[in-house]
């Protein structure tokens, strides 16, 4: 399965609990961190409500 990195590109100051809980999911706690994730459903969803916040890098 394909995978994909994730990169915290912002700072998670002034973000609703919400984003917050889903930083947390992704294991992103401080800005420029890079995890890698396996390309699923659920992950790209997660992505998708943080979008202004993170980043997909090659």
């Amino acid at each position: 399965m394909p995978e994909i990195k994730v990169k915290l590109i912002r700072s998670r100051i002034g973000t609703t609990p919400a984003q917050r809980r889903q930083l947390d999911s992704l294991g992103l706690k401080r800005r420029e961190m890079v995890r890698t994730f396996k390309d699923t459903p659920a992950i790209r969803g997660i992505i998708q409500k943080v979008s202004h916040l993170v980043a997909v890098v090659d």
